[in-house]
């Protein structure tokens, strides 16, 4: 831990966070920073060797978590952030590798990598900051934006259905999910803690406010949209991913859905080879 200098305090987080880069880009309003620090607050906790874990995101607001960490890092390419990830994990199986991104990045451009890394159950684990929107890149329509709430390409209306994401991960093959808003700040935490201590394809979707191109369009005020994360939401463990659709008006269910043991696929590709002998 460094050192303060006379009358300078020193960061909570100066281990892994890359101070000389702060202030962050995040916007006022934005829980992107929250969840952030929910996650090296996470870190901290499991106490593995900092040399051993690996952050990767992609392109979008929450992809810009990668640059702030003091960690081996790697900002990817548009929706590339798993694949990323799951070679270095077949790389070096001994790190634990976290992928840090948004609903845009992993679920739009990046989807079809998502549903197949939870497929396999790669030993990686998914953070999805879902603020129902494509945030940074112009505030278009998103594969989780609700149905008739506005954006940039659907002023009128978005009349597609949104993903339920935790379902999704759940049919894919995914052995570890959970849904927790910005506001569940130790909730949050302790499913971090989980998903990293968990052996397999582990995903946490987290709701966040984006008071700029989401709540801006939709009327919604930051304020207003933590007010529904605190009173329109249940903690719910073990519920039916079928059931986990967001509407707000009949309430958000939250908790831990799935944690189950499955072999990896370093696992399954050993047996092959024993069986090959």
């Amino acid at each position: 831990m460094a050192k303060a200098k006379p009358n300078q305090q020193v960061h909570p987080l100066e281990e892994l966070i890359r101070t000389e880069r702060l202030p962050h880009i995040w916007c006022p309003g934005c829980g992107i920073g929250t969840v952030f620090s929910a996650c090296l607050a996470a870190i901290q906790e499991t106490g593995i060797d900092h040399k051993k874990i690996s952050m990767v995101s992609g392109i979008g607001c929450s992809g810009r978590g990668a640059g702030y960490v003091k960690l081996d890092s790697f900002h990817t390419t548009h929706g590339r952030a798993i694949p990323f990830a799951s070679g270095i994990k077949m790389a070096n199986p001994s790190l634990n590798v976290i992928v840090f991104s948004g609903d845009g990045d992993l679920f739009a451009i990046g989807g079809n990598h998502f549903i197949h890394a939870a497929r396999r159950n790669m030993d990686i684990t998914v953070i999805c900051i879902n603020n129902f929107i494509y945030g940074m890149t112009g505030g278009q329509v998103a594969a989780t934006t609700p149905h008739m709430d506005r954006s940039s390409t659907t002023p009128y209306g978005n009349p597609d259905t949104p993903f339920n994401l935790p379902l999704l991960a759940y049919a894919s093959g995914a052995t570890y999910v959970a849904r927790w808003t910005m506001i569940h700040s130790n909730d949050l935490t302790d499913s971090f803690v989980e998903a990293i201590n968990h052996k397999g394809f582990s995903f946490i979707e987290v709701l966040s406010p984006c008071p700029i191109n989401y709540g801006r369009r939709n009327k919604i005020k930051s304020l207003d949209m933590l007010k529904l994360f605190r009173d329109n939401t249940i903690i719910k463990n073990n519920a039916d991913p079928g059931e986990l659709d967001i509407d707000f008006k009949k309430g958000v269910v939250l908790g831990k859905f799935v944690d189950i043991d499955k072999p990896t696929p370093d696992e399954n590709y050993e047996k092959v080879c024993m069986m090959r002998e």
